[in-house]
């Protein structure tokens, strides 16, 4: 696993050991950024589920101005501090050992430009993760959220919700389903 672009190309990145973390594979995260594009560049991004860290310091070698990075496993908090001091990048970055959604409970004006969401496959926590941003102003007027499930998990985006979230496009990588969600200014 490695940085793919930007300043911090080329930079190895440490993986947690054993089957409880799934890194976003290069050719996904390529595409991801493919089709994000320039708003990577600036953005203030929060990584949900963070895993080893992948999609986050991608982000910032990418431009992103800061980043958040959410993980509840120590194994993977632990992969993730190592990285960001690999990378040289702990005044743009915040590591925090908590649950997703604790930490959205918790920080209910925490703004940001992007929201990374990539949680375990087939335990409805990308779902629910939705349910919780769609009534919150974690994710700004245009945002985007960019979830990753398994090919057969579908996601519900509602109407009747505070902040209107509208699937832009869906993506099919092999096993791995992209989801680029923006919040609609209403």
């Amino acid at each position: 696993m490695r940085i793919i672009a930007g300043e911090m190309r080329g930079r190895i990145l440490k993986a947690v050991e054993g089957m409880m973390t799934r890194p976003t594979s290069d050719k996904v995260k390529g595409a991801i950024f493919n089709v994000l594009g320039d708003r990577v560049q600036d953005a203030r991004v929060l990584d949900l589920f963070s895993g080893t860290g992948n999609l986050a310091f991608e982000a910032l070698s990418r431009g992103a101005r800061e980043a958040v990075l959410v993980e509840k496993s120590h194994n993977a908090h632990n992969v993730i501090r190592e990285n960001m001091d690999r990378l040289g990048i702990g005044s743009k970055t915040k590591v925090l050992l908590v649950d997703a959604f604790k930490y959205l409970e918790n920080n209910p004006d925490e703004v940001f430009n992007l929201i990374f969401l990539d949680p375990p496959y087939h335990k409805d926590l990308a779902a629910k993760s939705l349910a919780v941003l769609s009534c919150s102003s974690n994710l700004e007027t245009n945002g985007v959220i960019i979830a990753e499930t398994a090919k057969d998990e579908q996601l519900d985006v509602t109407d009747n919700t505070s902040h209107p979230l509208e699937v832009r496009k869906i993506s099919l990588y092999g096993d791995t389903k992209v989801w680029y969600i923006q919040r609609m200014d209403i």
